[in-house]
């Protein structure tokens, strides 16, 4: 299996940062510790398995920040584990996670999140929720943790070895080698004495997401409301209400994420379906109706939004070469996982 990788060794030193910044798509920025005029040597090679993929990542002393705009933007869901040569400070929301080098550590991309690192090397594994669902509670309950155990090493060790025989894996092997994975990470980070206390929010943790995949299937069906969620969903009325009650109810979070939908298609400049269609779409009644829950949830008109995308100069600007030699980005390879 050949891996697709992006490097910003060939291009100029002048280039290589804005390179290196339109390789992750808006998808999050980053902020060299020093100046890059000189030069930002940095790559990334990827191997995609069928729901997952696999990233090992070189690049000088950055700060990694995903913020509330980048979640908008970009919305994508991926858990990720990262192994790294050196140590990793995280932060999100009020809490900060020191991670030692060698010790796996799990975040997600649907959260806001820094991360500061020296010069450095890492592994990182991709995880999508649709393709890892039965993994929800456990990469969940470990998210913002480091896994600083004899399960942590194995997994440690493991995500090693996928790097080092990945080149060796023929293509009719990745839909095993997917389900490998998606076991070694289950054994990894349910040990069995935490299973009993917390069968009961674990199994709501599962609902939830099994609800949140069914409106993302239907986000664009007329149909999808708590019918459809129950039926689809095997579930009773009184059920779905007393689960999505911390979610502000079934109807505030399809809403919710009918919007969020929206915000990412105003917020890419290559979207220019007017406004009216994009909410006519998202099974909106009216255009007015639509502008006013967009702004009280993002506190800015869908107008607004999107002539802020189309005024904002792309960080690639001074280059042609920000993306990998099939015109790929990483935030184009995630989506496709």
């Amino acid at each position: 299996m050949i891996g697709e990788t992006f490097s910003t060794s060939g291009l100029p030193a002048r280039q290589q940062f804005n390179a290196w910044m339109g390789w992750f798509d808006g998808m999050l920025d980053v902020l060299p510790h020093d100046s890059p005029h000189a030069g930002f040597r940095a790559g990334s090679e990827n191997w995609q398995i069928g729901g997952c993929m696999l990233s090992r990542i070189w690049a000088p002393a950055i700060r990694v920040e995903r913020n509330t705009t980048h979640v908008r933007r970009s919305p994508l869901h991926h858990w990720v584990i990262t192994l790294s040569c050196r140590e990793s400070l995280i932060s999100s929301g009020d809490s900060t996670l020191r991670v030692p080098p060698g010790t796996p550590f799990v975040v997600s991309l649907a959260d806001e999140l820094t991360s500061e690192r020296q010069e450095d090397q890492r592994l990182q594994l991709y995880l999508s929720r649709e393709q890892f669902a039965d993994l929800a509670p456990s990469l969940d309950r470990a998210r913002g943790t480091a896994l600083d155990t004899a399960l942590g090493a194995l997994l440690a060790d493991f995500l090693g070895l996928l790097e080092r025989t990945l080149p060796e894996v023929a293509a009719d092997d990745l839909p095993r080698l997917s389900d490998a994975i998606g076991a070694v990470v289950a054994a990894c980070l349910a040990p069995e004495q935490d299973r009993a206390g917390a069968a009961e929010p674990q199994i709501d943790l599962v609902r939830l997401e099994r609800v949140s995949h069914v409106v993302r299937r239907y986000l664009r069906s007329p149909a999808l409301g708590p019918r459809l969620l129950c039926r689809s969903l095997r579930m009773s009325r009184s059920k779905l209400y007393r689960l999505m009650d911390a979610e502000g109810g079934v109807v505030r979070y399809i809403q919710r994420q009918r919007l969020f939908e929206a915000y990412a298609l105003l917020s890419d400049p290559s979207v220019d379906r007017p406004i009216t269609a994009i909410a006519e779409d998202l099974c909106f009644a009216d255009t007015s109706g639509f502008s006013r829950a967009f702004r009280r949830e993002f506190g800015a008109t869908p107008n607004d939004v999107r002539a802020a995308s189309r005024s904002t100069p792309t960080a690639c600007a001074e280059t042609e070469h920000c993306h990998d030699a099939t015109g790929r980005s990483l935030h184009s390879l995630l989506r496709a996982v």
